[in-house]
């Protein structure tokens, strides 16, 4: 991939040839990552710029003795995950019965998919008015404050007659991605186990039933995002992820080494440091849920580049 860029930067030809064809290619950035400044279409205002001072007291919840059906240990991560939601909505898990291997096969595909030449990635190229596929910087929707990233989206729903993962990967990128498309169907269907774990122990942290937000998301929809933050030579200028909350009821995140998310809490940013192994829970902003006059808190994020 960098050479490919490096030749489309450096020849004038390919370069028209390229735009020909792939209009957005020079708004990727993959392609300008090798360039020495940010385009300008990158560059944020200095205010939404500023860059965490402390990290968030998120809690790590070791979910080991939940999924084994300790009922002191139950009480235990309900009790810590209602503190961190009526705090900021953040909390990490650790033993949360999600393979490791599959983790660390599901990232060994996204860094293959988004190492592919520009002209491979748009045969995912994300249409209008369509939520899935893949989108470079977002530039098909906004020509300023662009994040410094790469997305690859795709819808997940439980049938047991159709894997749509797979049938993504194999009707946009063809038949050779269809390992591909196994590994992630596979990965959607260990992360819907654990957030109808996670919506239990919400539910036991209000004084409910552990069944009651259950019952409404055993046939829910989900969306599953890759994002890929390449090199960024002025990354002080550039950020990853632009400052969001998340439009749904739970999102669970696993991060790099490197870090970068950011999250907006008690009026200041804070980051969230990488634990090996953990999964970041965050609670989105349909989850507004209220109990004896408490509300669980909704938190702005954003990704920082390192």
């Amino acid at each position: 991939m960098d050479s490919c860029a490096s030749t489309l930067l450096l020849s004038p030809l390919v370069e028209r040839e390229d735009q020909k064809d792939h209009g957005d290619s020079f708004l990727l950035p993959s392609f300008l990552q090798k360039q020495p400044y940010v385009p300008m279409n990158f560059i944020w205002p200095k205010g939404d710029l500023v860059e965490a001072q402390q990290e968030l007291k998120a809690p790590i919840i070791d979910l080991e003795g939940f999924l084994k059906g300790d009922l002191v240990a139950t009480e235990h991560a309900a009790m810590l995950i209602r503190a961190a939601c009526l705090s900021h909505g953040f909390f990490q898990v650790t033993n949360h019965g999600v393979d490791p291997c599959l983790i660390k096969t599901a990232h060994g595909h996204m860094d293959q998919f988004f190492k592919l030449p520009i002209s491979m990635k748009l045969r995912a190229k994300r249409m209008p008015g369509c939520m899935w596929g893949y989108s470079g910087a977002h530039s098909d929707r906004f020509s300023s404050k662009l994040p410094w990233k790469e997305t690859l989206s795709f819808g997940f729903h439980e049938n047991d007659s159709d894997p749509v993962v797979v049938d993504f990967f194999k009707s946009t990128l063809g038949k050779d991605f269809e390992q591909t498309g196994m590994v992630y169907q596979k990965y959607c269907e260990a992360m819907k186990d654990l957030s109808l774990a996670i919506l239990e122990l919400l539910a036991i942290s209000l004084g409910l039933h552990p069944w009651h937000y259950k019952q409404f998301f055993e046939d829910s929809s989900s969306i599953m995002r890759c994002n890929y933050y390449p090199i960024c030579q002025q990354p002080a200028l550039a950020i990853g992820t632009g400052p969001h909350c998340d439009p749904t009821s739970l999102t669970i995140l696993h991060q790099d080494q490197v870090g970068g998310l950011e999250v907006f809490a008690n009026n200041k940013w804070q980051t969230v440091r990488p634990c090996h192994d953990a999964l970041v829970i965050n609670i989105g902003d349909t989850f507004m849920v209220v109990f004896s006059n408490e509300m669980f808190k909704i938190s702005i994020l954003l990704f920082h580049l390192k």
